[in-house]
Protein backbone atom coordinates (compact mmCIF):
# COMPACT_ATOMS: atom_id res chain seq x y z
CA UNK A 1 0.00 0.00 0.00
CA UNK A 2 1.19 3.29 -0.68
CA UNK A 3 0.95 6.10 1.31
CA UNK A 4 0.21 9.46 0.05
CA UNK A 5 -0.49 12.66 1.59
CA UNK A 6 -4.35 11.89 0.89
CA UNK A 7 -3.73 8.94 3.31
CA UNK A 8 -4.32 9.66 6.92
CA UNK A 9 -1.12 9.07 8.93
CA UNK A 10 -2.17 8.28 12.69
CA UNK A 11 0.37 9.26 14.95
CA UNK A 12 -0.27 8.87 19.07
CA UNK A 13 1.97 11.34 21.16
CA UNK A 14 4.63 10.07 23.11
CA UNK A 15 3.01 11.27 26.12
CA UNK A 16 0.17 9.05 25.84
CA UNK A 17 0.82 6.22 28.40
CA UNK A 18 -1.39 7.56 31.04
CA UNK A 19 -3.79 4.77 31.03
CA UNK A 20 -5.41 4.70 27.58
CA UNK A 21 -6.88 8.86 27.48
CA UNK A 22 -5.26 9.25 24.35
CA UNK A 23 -5.94 10.48 20.79
CA UNK A 24 -4.55 9.90 17.48
CA UNK A 25 -3.90 12.89 14.80
CA UNK A 26 -3.60 12.58 11.25
CA UNK A 27 -1.79 15.97 10.42
CA UNK A 28 -0.38 15.05 7.05
CA UNK A 29 -3.79 15.93 5.82
CA UNK A 30 -3.29 19.68 6.85
CA UNK A 31 -1.98 20.99 3.37
CA UNK A 32 -3.67 18.70 1.23
CA UNK A 33 -7.06 18.80 2.97
CA UNK A 34 -7.10 21.57 4.99
CA UNK A 35 -8.25 19.81 7.71
CA UNK A 36 -6.43 17.63 10.86
CA UNK A 37 -8.27 14.79 11.54
CA UNK A 38 -8.32 13.57 15.60
CA UNK A 39 -9.85 10.06 17.07
CA UNK A 40 -9.59 8.26 20.09
CA UNK A 41 -6.94 5.69 19.54
CA UNK A 42 -9.75 3.35 21.35
CA UNK A 43 -11.79 3.28 18.99
CA UNK A 44 -10.08 3.96 15.82
CA UNK A 45 -13.41 2.98 13.99
CA UNK A 46 -15.03 5.70 15.46
CA UNK A 47 -15.79 9.10 15.18
CA UNK A 48 -13.12 11.45 13.39
CA UNK A 49 -13.40 15.36 14.19
CA UNK A 50 -11.63 17.47 11.49
CA UNK A 51 -10.70 20.19 12.81
CA UNK A 52 -9.17 23.86 10.79
CA UNK A 53 -5.49 23.60 11.34
CA UNK A 54 -5.10 26.90 12.36
CA UNK A 55 -7.20 26.01 15.15
CA UNK A 56 -5.69 22.81 15.83
CA UNK A 57 -2.20 24.28 16.14
CA UNK A 58 -3.42 27.28 18.46
CA UNK A 59 -5.35 24.23 21.22
CA UNK A 60 -1.31 22.87 20.72
CA UNK A 61 0.02 26.02 21.37
CA UNK A 62 -2.20 26.47 24.41
CA UNK A 63 -1.40 23.08 25.97
CA UNK A 64 2.19 23.80 25.60
CA UNK A 65 2.00 27.19 27.23
CA UNK A 66 0.19 25.44 30.09
CA UNK A 67 -2.82 27.52 29.30
CA UNK A 68 -5.58 24.69 29.71
CA UNK A 69 -6.28 23.09 32.42
CA UNK A 70 -7.16 18.69 33.16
Amino acid sequence: MTTTTDTPRWIKSSFSENGGQCVEVAANLAVSRGVVPVRDSKDPRGPVLTIAPAAWSEFVGSVKAGELSA
